[in-house]
C-alpha cells in the first residue's frame, strides 16, 4: 500500500539527492530516515529517564543495587566494574 505525503520542495530535492547517492528509491530513503528518527527519539527518551533516575538518590541507589546483584551472575568472567 502506498500513500501520498506532501513535503516541501526543499525536502523533495534532498530526498531525491539522497536516493541518487545511495541507489535507493526515495521511499526507501524516507523509510530509513523515519526509522533513524524513531530510534533517536527512543534513545533520547531513555537518556532522559535515566537522567531523572540519577537525579533522585533513593531510586538511583536502589537501581545501582539491582545492577550489582546481576553483576555476579552474568558469567562473562570479567572483573567487577565500579564506576
Amino acid at each position: 500500500m502506498s500513500t501520498t505525503v506532501r513535503i516541501s520542495e526543499t525536502g523533495r530535492v534532498l530526498l531525491a539527492q539522497l536516493a541518487a547517492e545511495t541507489n535507493l528509491s526515495m521511499a526507501a530513503v524516507l523509510e530509513a530516515a523515519l526509522e533513524n528518527y524513531r530510534r533517536s527519539r527512543l534513545l533520547a527518551k531513555a537518556a532522559a529517564a535515566y537522567e531523572a533516575l540519577a537525579s533522585d538518590p533513593g531510586p538511583h541507589a536502589e537501581y545501582r543495587s539491582e545492577i550489582a546483584e546481576f553483576d555476579g551472575v552474568c558469567g562473562d568472567g570479567l572483573e567487577r566494574y565500579e564506576p
